[in-house]
Order: C-alpha cells, then sequence, then structure tokens
C-alpha cells in the first residue's frame, strides 16, 4: 500500500513535468563557470548559467588557501555542536565580522540559510506570547517552513504590497507581539521590495522586522552589505539574515541584530542548539571571503556590468526577460514545465550551457522560466554564445519570443 501511494505521487509529478532530475556536472577549479559533465573527461565543457556563486568567491585564492590552512591546522571536521567541542575561533572572527558588515551588535552562524531562516524564525515566533507573523506571499521556503513550523498566527500580505500589510497590521492591537517577514531580493522575479516604507510601517505598527538579504549581499551597498545598506537603513531592521553559500561562495546561514536578540537565538533556538557545527575550514573560507567583499568592489561591479552586457543581449534578441527583474538575476520566461524541461536537455546537449528548468511549486504554473545568472567570470563571448543558444532552442520549441507575447508577472 505504501509503495503503491508513493510511486502514484511520483508519477503524477512526472507526467506534469515537475519531477526534478539532478544535472551531475562537476566544477574546473580556476575555470568557473565551466564544468565537464559526469563521465566526461575529455569533451567540451559546459558553461553554467545558473549558479548562485554569484562573484565566483568560490575559487578566489584568498578563499580556498584560508580553507587549506584550516584543514592543515585542525582537520575536517568541526567535532561538535557549537555547545559542546564545536566553537574554534574562526567563529567568533566571523560572527564578529557579520555584525560589523551589517552595523549591528552580534551575530549567529549556522550551519545554511536555510537553517538560519527556519531555526530563527520558530524561535522568535515562540518567545513572544501572542505573536502574530506578517509574511510576504513569495517568501523563500525556509522562511515559509519556520512560520508553519509553530502555533502563532499568521498573515500573509500580497507581494511587495505595503497598502496590503498596512491594513493587516492596523486590524491588530497596537501593544500585540508583531513580526514582519520579508526579502529584499527575490530570486526567482529578481525584484526588490520596499524596505524603507516596510520599516516605517513596523514603526508605526510597533512590528518586529525581519529581512532577509540572501540575494543581496555581498553585491550592493557600501563594501556590499545589501539593500538595507545601500538604502541607509539597515540600523533600522531588528533582524538581517544572510548565507555565504551564494555570493561569499561556501556555504552556512548567519543572524544578525541586538546582542540580546542574537543571545536568545543561541539560547532557545534548537534548530541552532542541536546541530554541528560548521568545520573550521568551512568558517575560515567564509571569513575570508567576508572581509574580502568588505574591501573590493571590483567583483561586484564587473558583476552589475556582465548583468548589464547580458541584459542587453537578450533584449536585443527579443529572448523575454520577465519585467519583475531590476537586479543580477534575469528570469527568462517560458511559460510551459515540459517545453522548459525539453528546452534544457536541448541547452546542455547542443549547446552546452547549463540551464536548470525551474518549474512549479517553485514558481507558479504557467511561468515556468530559467533563472540566467551572470557572473564576473563570465565572458562577452559566453554571453553572446548564451544568447544564440537560447535564440535556438526558443525557435525549435515555438517558446514564443518578447515581441510575440505579452510577459507577465505571475498572479
Amino acid at each position: 500500500m505504501y509503495s503503491e501511494i508513493i510511486n502514484n505521487k511520483l508519477e503524477l509529478l512526472k507526467e506534469s513535468g515537475q519531477y526534478r532530475e539532478f544535472v551531475t556536472i562537476n566544477r574546473i577549479r580556476g575555470q568557473y563557470p565551466l564544468a565537464m559533465l559526469n563521465g566526461e573527461s575529455d569533451g567540451q565543457p559546459v558553461v553554467v548559467w545558473c549558479s548562485n556563486d554569484y562573484l565566483g568567491m568560490s575559487q578566489h585564492p584568498i578563499v580556498t588557501q584560508a580553507m587549506h590552512n584550516a584543514i592543515d591546522s585542525f582537520g575536517a571536521g568541526s567535532g561538535g555542536s557549537r555547545n559542546i567541542g564545536g566553537t574554534h575561533y574562526h567563529y567568533a572572527a566571523l560572527e564578529s565580522s557579520l555584525a560589523d558588515w551589517h552595523g549591528k551588535e552580534a551575530a549567529l552562524v549556522f550551519p545554511t540559510g536555510y537553517g538560519s531562516n527556519d531555526a530563527t524564525l520558530q524561535c522568535l515566533l515562540r518567545l513572544f506570547p501572542d505573536c502574530i507573523v506578517f509574511s510576504d506571499e513569495r517568501n523563500h521556503a525556509s522562511i515559509i517552513n519556520g512560520v508553519r513550523s509553530t502555533q502563532v498566527d499568521r498573515a500573509i500580505f500580497r507581494h511587495n504590497d505595503v497598502g496590503h500589510l498596512e491594513e493587516l497590521l492596523a486590524a491588530q492591537p497596537h501593544d500585540r507581539a508583531k513580526i514582519i517577514v520579508f526579502e529584499s531580493v527575490y530570486s526567482m522575479d529578481g525584484d526588490i521590495s520596499p524596505i524603507e516604507k516596510i520599516t516605517e510601517l513596523a514603526t508605526t505598527y510597533n512590528a518586529m522586522t525581519f529581512l532577509d538579504e540572501v540575494h543581496a549581499i555581498g553585491m550592493y551597498g557600501p563594501r556590499g552589505a545589501g539593500i538595507a545598506a545601500n538604502l541607509g537603513i539597515a540600523h533600522r531592521l531588528d533582524i538581517i539574515q544572510g548565507t555565504m553559500a551564494k555570493a561569499i561562495g561556501v556555504i552556512g546561514g548567519y543572524i544578525t541584530g541586538s546582542a540580546p536578540l542574537i543571545d536568545a537565538i543561541r539560547s532557545f533556538a534548537s534548530g541552532f542548539i542541536f546541530t554541528t557545527s560548521l568545520p573550521p575550514a568551512v568558517v575560515a573560507a567564509c571569513h575570508a571571503s567576508v572581509e574580502h567583499l568588505k574591501s573590493s568592489d571590483e567583483e561586484r561591479m564587473a558583476l552589475h556590468r556582465k548583468t548589464d552586457m547580458l541584459r542587453t543581449a537578450l533584449a536585443e534578441a527579443n529572448i523575454p526577460i520577465m519585467p519583475s527583474s531590476e537586479t543580477h538575476i534575469l528570469p527568462v520566461l517560458v511559460g510551459d514545465a515540459k517545453k522548459c524541461k525539453a528546452a534544457a536537455q536541448r541547452l546542455l546537449e547542443q549547446h552546452r550551457v547549463y540551464l536548470q528548468p525551474i518549474n512549479s511549486p517553485t514558481v507558479a504554473v504557467g511561468t515556468e522560466r530559467f533563472r540566467v545568472n551572470v557572473t564576473p567570470n563570465h565572458t562577452e563571448e559566453q554571453i553572446m554564445h548564451l544568447t544564440e543558444a537560447l535564440t535556438e532552442v526558443f525557435h525549435h520549441f515555438d517558446i514564443p519570443f518578447a515581441k510575440m507575447m505579452d510577459v507577465v508577472e505571475y498572479a
């Protein structure tokens, strides 16, 4: 009975085109964004166009050397949770650096960005009696899971709609505990939230703010500290959350905020307390990357220059970039799950271009897309090759070009 139920669900997933298949690619050190397909050793490499290694920092010699040095000093693993043997001195350096980056008193590092959202929100929502959470409808799965794992009241506001958020806030007593959870850059649409207006509402209606900056840190703002820092309002956010798996180029998540608030999460969040800490080599590499990005504008300036170049090339070829995009994330609309999957396969096999199809439930049905990210490491020749490859594949599968359709955002 159990196997039948499971197999039926998997079959439905496959029939709908939503079944996920992993493409095994082996990135080539020092040659990012090039990678070899698994099982190929002497073929033509593929060009990766959908990595979250936005600035190529996973390949930076400062980062890799820090990791090597830590392995030589400490070995591979951390040895335990932060409370039991897993707090090595690199943690203090990294957490101090992250707090400084966001202008906060303290920071706390988690093994993943998913975990930092999930564990922190579960903890926060249980700390405050009769709390209600206000969450943007397009928040990441880690935020959604953190909220759903508690029994607190929740109100979902329409994406980036401050009018709707205010209606929901105004319906609650002023002295009721409230937390507004939202992101700065949304990873599937490439748009930016109205952070300043949301912080103003939080002040008016006596709410805490929790801002996820994972797709902005390293790339925007002074020293790469994010969108809130770019607006000069980071100090008005109660918690700024980030990841070290994207622009920083390694792995791990973190939160920053006031010292008492961070201490409370450290002391009460089971998702932090009862998990093994990151190994010294990972933490050392993260610290080296953060410190480099604080002082170097080279990588982020190159990213924005290459993004402008790619955006122009795709627009001139009438490749439909969704109009929501105002950042380095360029969502290319396909609008059909099966075509999106087939197009990705053809791009890989015929053009040596790796783009992962983004289908439901990650995005709404009818808005299936490629999420294209250029990096400082991509060349102008690779940008033109991608444009030509997408053009051929759109023709092959009869996918509408921009001038053949009204490009719409999903509702």
